[in-house]
């Protein structure tokens, strides 16, 4: 999964403490790169296509005044040199230091003078966090080195092809009054991507943590800011695409199937490594159950003071209520990966049994070689596509397209369990699905279900895809999944107005393309 969160200006001096060290707790004048080795974490790199227009090159280890001048400042990240050559010529202090400034200065943004709210920049940075799944987190502990290496490199991967849609297909740069100019943006972006290795309560969790720099430049070579908004909106396809890539390469490089594991009851299951003991998920995700344990009495709360059970949305909010309230502090003393993964085996065998522990890697492939042997990952474009709209239909009534291609790769990951999938396969299931079963609603690019062309008796009105889930005890997931199984079977079997249709003949000339 991928999250995201906005670093503003008063954000930093916690990046600096403790995002750039591992999560610890950084002595004041202890250097980066020491307090980083004593942590146990390694160095952070750059990475993004945007590199080249600051000097940098992908893999170059952050330093810290880069880090500070860049992703604090807004300045180039070699502005001391710069400034230093330009003071020689006898350029004024003033000058020279405008002249590393990338774009709109951050003194802009504490200036009483910028009255307007629309020409603030509140924001430097944008913190993105990428982590996988509890069984690739377990399998990454309690495995061996070679196992580990391996699932870093998947890791690496994902992460970068992740990073890489967002630059080439997302960012946005703004500018002009109320952002009205938009434009994508001209090299790239940059990133600094730092690795963690454990969670607050100290069980695996490998995860990097990307900041991104706000700084990028307009077509006209200039420097402006990246837009948040855009970046925010398709974070969950960001998110999907990554999940879709790890698994891929997990499977590909080890042998390894995925099967769906449902984790909270009426809620999407999520994809994890076949043959890995459900119990050594409990003993990962500890978090988990502390969050549930906590939910019950913000439920009697809630019921208490409104006098009915929680509804959906806020059944999700008391969630993120129970995780705020139990969130742990952060181990003081850090330890190095060999140490952790040490006293993780140690703890896994004293609670399962060296036997469960040893061998999991052996039951994996097992699980996978069974797995295979009764499903065969075949993708329908044109019922895959029927399946997207209405779970995202019942999901959330209007959409846009990043709601539909975030669907489109989360039916990849269910249909395809690890398997490779053919490139555009995502972006053609999503065209599919626009072009024979949406239709416009509201202002903007919004759009909704219209699968008119499945019910022809229907006059072209929603009522079909409605009845189909009218259940409302059962959770707005569930209804989604059995309006898709409805819908998808009606398809499969229908006439031909589904077979002339818009969607099967941009289907079959996709298939014809590949």
């Amino acid at each position: 999964m991928v999250s995201a969160k906005k670093i503003g200006q008063c954000g930093w001096p916690y990046y600096f403490r403790g995002v750039m060290v591992g999560d610890g707790r950084r002595r004041a004048g202890k250097p980066l790169r020491a307090a980083q080795d004593e942590a146990g974490v390694p160095p952070g790199i750059w990475t993004g296509r945007g590199l080249a227009a600051v000097g940098l090159a992908p893999g170059e280890e952050v330093t810290e005044r880069q880090a500070e001048l860049l992703l604090g400042e807004g300045r180039h990240p070699d502005a001391d040199r710069i400034e230093a050559e330009l003071l020689a010529q006898g350029v004024s202090p003033g000058k020279a230091r405008r002249a590393t400034v990338l774009g709109r200065p951050v003194e802009h943004n504490r200036s009483p003078e910028t009255e307007d709210a629309k020409e603030r920049s509140p924001w430097l940075a944008m913190d993105l966090v990428f982590r996988a799944q509890s069984t690739a987190q377990v399998s990454w502990a309690l495995m061996d080195d070679e196992h580990r290496g391996v699932l870093e490199l998947c890791q690496d991967i994902a992460r970068d092809r992740a990073l890489g849609w967002l630059e080439e297909s997302v960012a946005e740069i703004r500018w002009g009054s109320g952002g009205k100019h938009r434009a994508p943006v001209k090299d790239g972006l940059i990133f600094a991507v730092f690795r963690h290795y454990e969670s607050r309560a100290g069980k695996p969790l490998l995860h990097d943590h990307a900041v991104l720099s706000i700084r990028a430049r307009r077509p006209d070579g200039t420097w402006g800011n990246v837009s948040a908004a855009s970046l925010l909106d398709n974070i969950v396809a960001a998110g999907t695409l990554y999940t879709l890539v790890f698994m891929e390469e997990v499977s590909a490089r080890l042998g390894w199937a995925w099967e769906p594991r449902e984790v909270t009851p009426g809620r999407r299951p999520v994809m994890e490594i076949a043959g890995i003991d459900q119990r050594l998920i409990n003993w990962q995700s500890t978090r988990r159950q502390q969050i549930a344990d906590a939910g019950p009495l913000l439920v009697a709360d809630y019921e208490a003071k409104h006098g009915h059970a929680p509804g959906e949305r806020a059944a999700y909010a008391l969630d993120r209520q129970a995780a705020d309230r139990t969130r742990p502090c952060k181990p003081a003393a850090k330890r190095s990966l060999s140490q952790l993964r040490g006293a993780w085996r140690e703890s896994a065998v004293a609670a399962f049994g060296a036997e469960v522990v040893s061998r999991l890697a052996e039951r994996a492939r097992a699980a996978a070689a069974a797995v295979w042997a009764r499903v065969r990952p075949v993708v329908d474009v044109a019922l895959a596509a029927v399946d997207v709209v209405a779970v995202v239909y019942v999901m959330r009534g209007a959409f846009s397209y990043r709601h539909l291609l975030a669907e489109a790769r989360r039916h990849l990951t269910y249909t395809l369990r690890g398997q490779p999938h053919l490139p555009g396969l995502d972006e053609a299931i999503v065209q599919t699905a626009i072009g024979g079963y949406t239709r416009p609603v509201g202002r903007g690019r919004m759009m909704t279900a219209d699968l008119s062309v499945l019910h022809p008796r229907e006059n072209g009105d929603q009522a079909a895809v409605r009845s189909l889930a009218p259940a409302r005890s059962w959770s707005r997931y569930d209804r989604a999944r059995l309006a898709s199984a409805a819908s998808t079977s009606i398809a499969a079997s229908c006439g031909s107005a589904a077979a002339n249709s818009p969607a099967a003949s941009a289907s079959s000339a996709w298939t014809a393309r590949r």
